[in-house]
């Protein structure tokens, strides 16, 4: 092996974006990937043979520590031992167990429980075959017989498994538990194996036709359960899930009646008022008259938030299998462009979108909230209405 060594600097290793090997000299390697993570590799030969191993991703491995990590190995090759068998870590995992431990090391980047269960879903639900063997003898042909099953009828479900389990197999290699080229990457490898689809298109999330919202809010109030309120408080807002479970107190402006939310809980990371309808607003004074010490709006204990999975079990213990909570959210749409003359711009800035020009935009702030009280309202009157068909009013009176 070379032994020119400190080829490399801090600045250099952090500023390096060109995906591939670079040399730091001594069989110390910072490995680029595609996406641009970076990794720390040992390079050696035994027996004609190139053999290499994980040093850890970098910064969290230094490149001091990378090199000392890599120092020892030279020490093990010239000794005549392996460093791979040396190596103070746990035994390889199964491509399962690999899955579960990379999902525990990410999970602290997600701001919703929802991306863990959707994680663990697809690496659980679609990886039977892969999940008992040994995650460095997972093939290109292990990874195919897993996609091909779903690559046209399930396209963004296919891509975005393809995806993870890439993921999971880059972070097996970085704890050094397998070695060589990843047999999920997509460019040079599936890329020429999986046949073309239909463009991939996000498609709309399974919902309730609008007309049929009213009878299944009916039902909701019948409910006493907190995650019954939690779903009326969400279909009346059309709010998204996370930032209906995350609600805090300190957001609701009781005398303006709006709902505050912060730019940190926003998918479009700006913050939204919501303009508060009766019904909405008489669910919060309800809450709040029981609400104890804690800081959630909607929580069985008076500490905790309710769980991100709260309002689907509720929808499945309803026996609607064929919808989600998203969903509510395209039948407010829809409701909006079918049986309301309210214009675009207002719908979709009640849904917290970000869309058209600034012009457009302006309609999220202060100048349009009456206008999107009024929606709300109209809103709540929809549903309110012991038939679809009837006809809603459009304003209300307001507390003095």
């Amino acid at each position: 092996m070379a032994r020119t060594l400190h080829k490399l600097s801090d600045v250099a290793a952090k500023a390096e974006k060109a995906a591939g090997r670079h040399s730091d000299g001594g069989g110390l390697y910072l490995w680029v990937s595609p996406s641009c993570s970076k990794s720390w590799l040992f390079m050696w030969t035994k027996d004609g043979k190139r053999r290499e191993m994980g040093l850890g991703a970098y910064p969290v491995v230094t490149l001091a520590r990378a090199r000392g990590k890599a120092t020892e190995c030279r020490t093990a090759v010239e000794e005549g031992r392996d460093p791979i068998a040396e190596k103070a870590k746990e035994a390889e995992p199964t491509f399962g167990e690999c899955a579960d431990k990379y999902i525990a090391t990410i999970k602290s980047e997600w701001r919703s429980a929802k991306h863990e269960y959707q994680w663990n879903q697809t690496l659980t639900s679609f990886c039977g075959s892969i999940r008992p063997k040994r995650v460095s003898t997972i093939t290109t042909e292990d990874v195919l017989k897993v996609l091909s099953p779903i690559w046209q009828e399930k396209a963004e479900t296919a891509s975005r498994l393809r995806g993870r389990i890439e993921r999971v197999l880059e972070f097996a290699k970085v704890k050094g538990w397998r070695s060589g080229e990843n047999p999920a990457a997509w460019r040079g490898n599936l890329r020429n194996l999986l046949p073309k689809r239909q463009r991939l298109q996000r498609g709309h999330q399974p919902a309730m036709p609008y007309q049929d919202i009213p009878a299944f809010v009916t039902r909701l109030k019948a409910l006493v359960a907190t995650s019954a309120r939690a779903l009326e408080f969400t279909v009346l807002t059309v709010a998204r899930s996370g930032e209906t479970l995350g609600a805090k107190w300190k957001e609701i402006d009781f005398k303006g009646e709006l709902w505050n939310v912060p730019k940190e809980r926003m998918k479009a990371g700006e913050p939204h008022t919501v303009p508060l309808s009766t019904r909405a607003f008489a669910i919060l004074e309800a809450l709040y008259e029981h609400r104890g010490d804690g800081e959630y709006i909607f929580s069985r204990d008076g500490e905790n938030a309710l769980s991100d999975m709260s309002m689907m079990m509720l929808l499945r213990r309803m026996k609607l299998t064929d919808i989600t909570v998203h969903g509510f959210r395209s039948g407010f749409r829809d409701w909006c462009g079918d049986a309301t003359t309210f214009p675009r711009e207002v719908a979709e800035a009640a849904l917290a979108h970000k869309v058209g020009d600034a012009v457009e935009r302006a309609y999220r702030r202060s100048d349009a909230l009456e206008k999107r009280r009024k929606l709300m309202q109209a809103w709540a009157d929809f549903l309110a209405a012991t038939k679809a068909g009837n006809v809603v009013k459009l304003t209300r009176a307001r507390k003095a």
